[in-house]
């Protein structure tokens, strides 16, 4: 099925492009730094991405993609880049919405970021021999520290959505892991990671996930600071 995985992006897509224009959403106002932040994102884990494909840590089944590739990589997994992390900057404005009160307690949150920052760098330094922990959890170690320094009440919200938004990844990273369907969409040489797996999925994709969606929330946040 050569449109699988250009359906996941689209099916991740349309909901949350459609509802951008609730009448009390209007998430569509976010839209000027989203873009500055999914160029951020692109611009960092684009090169990576190709970087791991033509070293062979991770590459793509023709079976579940068009036949076309831009620096080695499918159509689909830029518009991946593009598609997912709109949907997930999305699922958290419209989480703080209806629930504003959705937000740990600043203690908590420096306390939690903390613990986190000290995770990520012990598996950081300890696995300098496999490429994709150790830069897959070295960039989320510097960006949760920037973050937690910088904007910290990003975080206060942020470390709640996104356990919400593990649903969804569990669902889609799941099937491009292999979960559902024969063979997977993406495919992973577990000698450059950890080699723990999430049912089909390894743990390090969801430090990618954590990465990825709050380097966008944090660049929204540095468009939309207000002047002083």
């Amino acid at each position: 099925m050569p449109y699988l995985y250009l359906l996941l992006n689209l099916g991740s897509l349309s909901v949350p492009f459609l509802f951008s224009f609730h009448p009390k959403l209007k998430f569509y106002n976010h839209w000027k730094g989203l873009a500055l932040g999914i160029l951020s994102g692109m611009l960092i884990f684009i090169p990576w991405d190709v970087f791991f494909t033509i070293k062979q840590f991770w590459g793509f089944n023709p079976t579940y993609y068009l036949d076309k590739t831009i620096f080695r990589l499918p159509i689909e997994e830029w518009l991946f880049f593009i598609c997912i992390p709109y949907a997930c900057v999305f699922t958290h404005y419209a989480l703080l919405y209806y629930f504003p009160n959705l937000k740990l307690k600043k203690r908590t949150t420096k306390l939690i970021s903390y613990l986190l920052i000290l995770v990520f760098f012990i598996i950081t330094i300890y696995n300098f021999d496999k490429w994709y922990t150790l830069v897959n959890f070295g960039l989320a170690t510097l960006l949760t520290a920037i973050v937690i320094t910088k904007s910290p009440n990003i975080l206060q919200s942020y470390l709640l959505t996104f356990l919400v938004m593990l649903i969804p990844f569990f669902i889609v990273n799941g099937i491009l892991t292999g979960s559902f369907i024969p063979n997977e969409v993406v495919w992973y040489n577990d000698n450059e990671n950890l080699g723990i797996r999430m049912f089909t999925i390894p743990v390090e994709d969801s430090v990618y996930a954590f990465s990825l969606i709050l380097l966008n929330l944090y660049v929204i946040k540095l468009v939309e600071k207000p002047k002083s």
